[in-house]
C-alpha cells in the first residue's frame, strides 16, 4: 500500500507539457535589470553575457524560474532572452527541454 502511495505522488510531480516564458540564466533570473549594463543592452546579450561568465540557462515563466537539466540543448544560446513556447519534462523546479520555438 505504501508503495502504491509514493509511486503516484513521484508520477504527480514530473509531467510532460509546453510552457510559455523567457530563456534567462541563473545570474539573472526572472529581471536582467541589474546585470545589462554590464553585458549589453538586451535581454539576449545580458543572458548570453551571464552564460560565457558560467551561469546557466535557467526557464522562466510566471514568474518562477526553472532551472534546465539539459544544458546542451542546441536552440538554448538560439533561443537566449527571447519569449518562447517549451516543451519538456518539468519535474518540481527542473525542466528537461525536448523543443524550444518562438513565441
Amino acid at each position: 500500500m505504501i508503495k502504491l502511495a509514493f509511486g503516484l505522488v513521484f508520477a504527480a510531480s514530473c509531467f510532460a507539457g509546453t510552457f510559455i516564458g523567457q530563456i534567462s540564466d541563473s545570474a539573472c533570473g526572472a529581471s536582467h535589470s541589474k546585470m545589462t549594463g554590464q553585458h549589453g543592452k538586451s535581454d539576449r546579450d545580458c543572458t548570453l553575457g551571464c552564460i560565457k561568465g558560467g551561469s546557466k540557462y535557467v526557464f522562466v515563466s510566471g514568474g518562477s524560474v526553472y532551472q534546465i537539466d539539459n544544458q546542451s540543448f542546441a536552440d538554448l544560446e538560439k533561443r537566449a532572452g527571447q519569449m518562447v513556447e517549451v516543451t519538456g519534462d518539468m519535474k518540481g523546479d527542473t525542466i528537461t527541454v525536448s523543443k524550444i520555438s518562438k513565441k
